[in-house]
């Protein structure tokens, strides 16, 4: 079957993987209502194109970071991909780096920093959680930083961990044949089969709830990497983001896998790009599934976003073939996108290209 959009992979991967190892990827906290709202959220959202615009020649690259990037869409932090593929996050590596964009490293992952390293050039960060064990911490940031990682993606949602109601249906567990490899010799690179979701179960007794703000002073004082904090819904917190002296905020619900009834990240994005007025980049994270998500996304004021689930999902489909297949089209959908609304370049996304539930009836002007 010839796979026409991103959306189809998810189909395929159902098929294809164990129903443990789908629903974990594909399932999201509670009722799930977030898990929709991140995906419904976009078709409330219309597009407004210009016309007679000249766009024999349009530019889809963007600057990340002070890092030139072939397009403004990266690769968020996924766990576990060997579960997907053999492969695992060293396929993700491979096509992030053909299609010229960015992979972040879960810390969970189940290849290592320099496993992924290892793998060519790239453009790397490298996601962060902030264990009980502070020595780890600054162990785990030093390897990244002498893998030639380029950011630490900090995630600021997990105190604790949402409750995943699919994976204690399915007493979820990282199979046996593989292991945490950023954690591999340390005691901590395999999780035991509990009563519910071995992944809640890890993560309560490593994960450290005591994280707060005076903690990120700490993480800048071990490392020289931009920060980029990953999580932040409101307004309040992105203010305080900036006062911190991050690099970055990542817009996101952990793909509505932490607190159900959050908004979808789209919908929230506006509110955190208001607040920073300018003074630090915006990502988005969660829902995009179409080039023309991208768009709107930037329409809002994203600099790029990051996509989760469809990586894991072409990667359990055809492996390192299928990320570098998912990301041309998205690319290819953007590119389409920017062409029939009138956009030469990123730059030229602007909010007039969209509208909203929310905005006011536009009066055109009198000739």
């Amino acid at each position: 079957m010839e796979i026409t959009n991103v959306s189809e992979y998810e189909n395929l991967a159902k098929e294809t993987l164990p129903k443990m190892i789908y629903d974990y990827y594909a399932s999201g906290a509670e009722d799930e209502w977030t898990l929709n709202e991140n995906r419904n959220a976009f078709s409330r959202i219309s597009l407004r194109p210009r016309i007679l615009i000249d766009v024999s020649d349009i530019d889809i690259s963007t600057t990340v970071l002070s890092f030139k990037i072939s397009m403004p869409i990266m690769i968020a932090p996924s766990a576990m991909q060997k579960m997907a593929h053999p492969e695992g996050e060293c396929a993700t590596a491979r096509a992030a780096s053909a299609a010229g964009t960015i992979m972040t490293l879960s810390t969970l992952a189940t290849s290592s920093v320099e496993e992924v390293a290892s793998t060519g050039q790239g453009i790397r960060f490298f996601q962060l959680y902030v264990f009980k064990d502070r020595n780890l911490v600054s162990q785990l940031v030093k390897r990244a930083e002498r893998a030639g990682f380029k950011a630490i993606v900090l995630t600021v949602d997990t105190p604790r961990l949402g409750r995943r109601e699919a994976d204690i249906k399915n007493r979820f567990v990282l199979p046996p044949h593989l292991t945490l490899k950023n954690f591999e010799g340390l005691d901590l690179g395999k999780m035991v089969q509990t009563e519910d979701s071995g992944l809640a179960s890890y993560a309560s007794s490593q994960l450290d709830r005591s994280l707060n703000w005076k903690d990120l002073k700490w993480l800048k004082t071990i490392t020289k990497l931009p920060i980029l904090l990953k999580g932040v819904l409101t307004a309040e917190d992105a203010r305080l983001a900036v006062q911190s002296g991050v690099a970055g905020i990542i817009v996101s619900n952990h793909g509505a896998r932490q607190l159900d009834y959050v908004p979808a990240t789209i919908m929230a994005l506006e509110e955190v790009v208001e607040a920073v007025e300018g003074r630090i980049p915006v990502f988005l994270d969660g829902g995009v599934r179409r080039g023309t998500d991208v768009f709107k996304a930037l329409a809002l004021g994203a600099t790029a976003v990051f996509v989760g689930r469809p990586v894991l999902f072409a990667l359990a489909v055809d492996g390192e073939h299928g990320v570098r297949n998912m990301l041309q089209m998205l690319r290819d959908e953007f590119e389409l996108a920017m062409a029939l609304s009138g956009s030469q370049s990123v730059g030229m996304i602007t909010r007039s290209h969209i509208m909203t539930a929310s905005d006011p009836p536009r009066v055109s002007s009198k000739l």
